[in-house]
């Protein structure tokens, strides 16, 4: 019996835009999801923080070049302002602009840094069930000595926020090693109401920060605040590790590359096509131009030397090796 066609979702997709760096992935961003995906529906929002007193310089987006670009895109800029976090944390853009998206309308976050490389309908994403990126290192937590291992110091969290600890884990897993515990990098996530979500990821972000379990008294929040809450607001909302199939969002359909010196080092060959022909057009590229990093790594062919340092299929297993080997070199820009 033939399987019905599944049917499309319309969501919005939201990145966070600020001066400087961000404006101009944000921009790669669109010019990518414009490409590989012409008939999308939903609206692109661009996130943009706003000046006040928690940043010391006004983050907005102040170049009128780049705003007309996003509106050549059909990118829509959504203002935000800053009630817990800015330049002491910027991370929390993430948390704090989800207030700022339409109410009650699916969504799907990615971090600025992304490009869209295939067919976002091939991606069937559950609005109900959560999840975040599963690219990530063991950056967090890191046990002490004679502190507690990692059931310790996660469990903590759990238990201060009601939430069932063993039902999060891994059991493929050995006990005590990270892969074990629900764990994500924030470069995307999704849900069926950015309130909903970003309500519970403030509360959450803001309880850890200011009234951290007694275990985690050796740990550092700053930067991975977001990441420690993440699997906590997700758990609790239903969500989980395997609630997308492997290989499409960080794989084949997106790319979180980072920056650009490890995108050409590491990404694939898709990656680097698709930056470089929707950069190409003259009338976004006298705007990308005016990014020293982009100048020099597109267009001014930096990013084929860094490229060719690595074999794509043999690359260093830690991404600092990648990026030691860049620097040595002389190539490394952010």
């Amino acid at each position: 019996m033939a399987r019905k066609p599944r049917a499309s979702q319309t969501f919005n997709i939201v990145v966070v835009g600020q001066h400087g760096r961000l404006s101009y992935e944000a921009l790669l961003f669109a010019a990518s999801l414009r490409h590989t995906n012409p008939d999308f529906k939903g609206r692109l929002l661009i996130a943009e923080p706003q000046a006040g007193p928690l940043w010391n310089n006004d983050p907005s987006i102040r170049d009128p070049d780049v705003r007309a670009a996003y509106d050549f895109l059909g990118a829509e800029v959504i203002p935000f302002e800053n009630k817990y976090f800015g330049s002491a944390y910027p991370y929390g853009n993430k948390i704090e602009m989800l207030q700022a998206l339409p109410k009650g309308e699916p969504f799907v976050f990615f971090d600025t840094d992304t490009l869209i490389t295939g067919d976002l309908a091939a991606v069937p994403f559950d609005f109900n069930r959560p999840t975040a990126s599963l690219r990530r290192e063991n950056t967090w937590p890191i046990p002490q000595l004679y502190g507690p291992g990692y059931t310790g110091l996660w469990k903590s969290l759990y238990d201060k926020f009601g939430l069932d600890f063993e039902s999060s884990l891994d059991l493929s897993q050995p006990d005590e090693y990270w892969r074990r515990y629900l764990y994500f990098n924030a470069g995307f996530f999704f849900y069926r109401c950015p309130h909903e979500f970003g309500e519970k990821f403030l509360d959450y972000a803001l309880a850890i920060q200011d009234t951290p379990p007694v275990e985690l008294c050796c740990q550092s929040f700053d930067p991975w605040l977001d990441q420690v809450a993440l699997p906590l607001v997700i758990h609790a909302l239903g969500g989980g590790r395997d609630t997308l199939p492997e290989g499409l969002i960080d794989g084949s359909i997106s790319c979180h590359y980072r920056f650009l010196p490890l995108l050409y080092a590491r990404e694939s060959d898709l990656a680097v096509q698709v930056l470089e022909t929707v950069a190409a057009p003259n009338k976004l590229k006298k705007v990308l131009k005016g990014h020293e990093a982009i100048k020099r790594m597109v267009f001014q062919g930096r990013g084929a030397k860094v490229r060719a340092l690595f074999d794509q299929d043999n690359l260093p297993r830690k991404e600092q090796a990648i990026r030691n080997r860049i620097k040595s070199e002389g190539f490394w820009m952010r």
